[in-house]
Parts: structure tokens; C-alpha cells; sequence
């Protein structure tokens, strides 16, 4: 497994792009150069709609969608999904709703089951079973520049997070 770290300079890309002929297709050209050496290549993109996830998109084979279970987060998975219907009209036809993936859960609130119930009701079977629960573990992780997986392979996090793997291969 190979880790492609961003970096700040990632942001300043977006502003290059802009305006470039062929801006969105400049990942996936990348990245066909050295597809034939992976099983699987995970593309993680900020939580906006701009030019980066644009070319995410258009290089991707599926997307899966986290929403946080809370209703602005509901709310926005619209923006998302119309992009990625967009993306799929033309610069990219084979991409695919791997699916949606419940984060953040807090099951002491009602708010959040009732995200939940909401999602799994829209989404049917393209809800994935495992929710990704909030946890301090989590959220540490990064701070300490470790995956959940390292720093903490017991915890809630961790075991949800390999749910969460097993489900994907299982739909990959």
C-alpha cells in the first residue's frame, strides 16, 4: 500500500487549473499512467465541489459518499450528488455510487438516528450497514499523524473502519 500525502500547495492548484482546456481530466490521465500497478486506488477529496473533487470524479471508477448525521450535512449531499450526475453525462459515464457511508453517528441523539433512518431510507442498499461512530480516537489520530489503525487498533473507530473495508471490497 502506497500513501500519496497532500499538501497545502493543493489548494493553490485548484486556482491554476481554472480556466486549463483539459482541467479536469488531469488526474485521471495521472493516474492511467500507474493504475496497472494497483488493485485499488482510494481518492480522498476535501468536502467541497471545486475543480480537485471535479477531477477525482472524472478519474474514479465509484465514489463513496460519507455524510456526517447531521441535517446540514443531508442537506448538502444534494450539491454532491448533482455533480456526480453531471460528471457522469459526459466526462465520465462508467462512475458508479459505490455508496453512502453514515459518519459521525452519536446514538445517545435523536438527531443523528434520525439522519440515519432518513439515509437508509433515500439510499437503500446503497446505504452501507456500518456507521462510523464519533469518537476522541478518531479525531486523534490525525494529530498524532497515524491512521485509526495504528494508533489506536482497538478502539470503536477501528473496528468500523475494517467493517467498513470489508464492505467495500464486497461491493468492489
Amino acid at each position: 500500500m502506497h500513501i500519496v500525502p497532500s499538501r497545502i500547495n493543493l489548494a493553490k492548484l485548484e486556482a491554476k487549473l481554472v480556466g486549463d482546456f483539459d482541467a479536469i481530466f488531469r488526474l485521471r490521465d495521472r493516474i492511467e499512467e500507474i493504475r496497472h500497478n494497483y488493485d485499488l486506488i482510494f481518492i480522498d477529496t476535501p468536502p467541497t465541489l471545486g475543480l480537485i473533487t471535479v477531477n477525482a470524479l472524472v478519474a474514479a471508477t465509484h465514489v463513496l459518499i460519507p455524510i456526517q448525521s447531521s441535517y446540514f450535512a443531508l442537506e448538502g449531499t444534494d450539491d454532491l450528488l448533482e455533480t456526480v450526475e453531471k460528471v457522469r453525462s459526459r466526462p465520465n459515464p462508467e462512475l458508479e455510487l459505490l455508496g453512502v457511508l453514515v459518519t459521525l453517528f452519536d446514538k445517545r441523539t435523536s438527531l443523528s438516528k434520525d439522519v440515519e433512518a432518513h439515509i437508509r431510507q433515500v439510499f437503500g442498499d446503497k446505504a452501507f450497514i456500518t456507521t462510523i461512530s464519533r469518537s476522541v480516537r478518531l479525531e486523534e489520530s490525525p494529530a498524532h499523524k497515524e491512521t485509526i489503525f495504528s494508533y489506536s487498533p482497538k478502539s470503536s473507530g477501528s473496528r468500523e473502519y475494517q467493517e467498513l473495508c470489508k464492505e467495500v471490497l464486497k461491493r468492489v
